[in-house]
């Protein structure tokens, strides 16, 4: 599975069907009333989080989204049918942004969901109008357009524990030992080029969220290595976890190794320091 954590996307909500101007027609009746019906109402555009998707691949693909739009009204009275909502599911940990950068909304749970963009309303129908000064009105309403924009989608993983580490300090190899997680493992720098994501369970019922965050190097926080792009995941753990190589091999001191990656984590959030 490729890991996408931005995306942009164009949504267009569902325009309102038009009211009709129609007038009763019957044998025995010479003088019918006005009878049109108003017309439905268009689609929303709904962003809900689905907690079984961990990226934003599918939007990668599918980049412009369109609600259909409300029936238009008929005569006899007969109101055109409203059009479904469009839902477009994303995974937990999404941060919506407008295109040129206005914070939005942050969707965290499963289920979550926010209307991104309003449905126009349907036209009335002339029947509407009709008045005891006004018994024929020839006139109806056309419907409102939907909301139409672009927005920014970015993800930062939701996790109960990030593994920090230099490359090559073991983080692959031990999230598939904990869970059932199968990264990539070798001995090259930069094995893992997007984070891993791995269930662990603790006792019957119980269990916690662990990823591991690569390309953490001296400079990340300023785009060496793959660090600028991941250290945003980490973020929303609750407990960050060092990996440090401690094997008489080693490249680096692990003090040293310890404080660099503190050092980068402060550099880039104080958040994280």
């Amino acid at each position: 599975m490729h890991f996408v954590d931005e995306v942009k996307i164009y949504v267009k909500a569902g325009d309102g069907g038009r009211g009709c101007v129609s007038f009763r027609r019957e044998k025995c009746v010479p003088k019918g009333g006005p009878d049109g019906g108003d017309g439905g109402r268009g689609g929303d555009i709904i962003l809900k989080v689905d907690d079984r998707l961990h990226t934003l691949l599918d939007l990668r693909y599918q980049r412009h989204y369109k609600a259909k739009r409300g029936e238009h009204g008929r005569g006899s009275g007969q109101h055109g049918k409203d059009a479904p909502d469009l839902i477009i599911r994303v995974p937990a940990g999404t941060i919506i942004k407008e295109q040129e950068g206005g914070f939005i909304a942050d969707l965290t749970k499963d289920g979550q969901q926010i209307i991104i963009a309003k449905a126009g309303r349907g036209g009335r129908g002339n029947a509407r109008f009709a008045s005891s000064t006004n018994q024929a009105p020839r006139y109806a309403q056309p419907g409102t357009t939907g909301e139409e924009r672009w927005l920014a989608l970015n993800l930062k993983l939701l996790a109960d524990v990030g593994l920090l580490g230099f490359p090559n300090a073991g983080k692959s190899t031990l999230i598939s030992r904990i869970s059932q997680a199968r990264p990539k493992v070798a001995d090259y720098p930069f094995t893992t080029l997007t984070p891993n994501l791995g269930v662990v369970k603790s006792g019957d019922y119980k269990s916690f969220v662990v990823a591991d965050i690569p390309g953490l190097l001296p400079g990340a926080h300023q785009g060496v290595g793959l660090g600028d792009r991941f250290l945003k995941h980490i973020e929303r753990t609750k407990i960050l976890v060092h990996l440090i190589d401690i094997s008489q091999g080693a490249e680096r001191d692990p003090v040293i190794e310890y404080k660099t990656i503190n050092n980068e984590l402060a550099q880039f959030s104080p958040k994280l320091a």
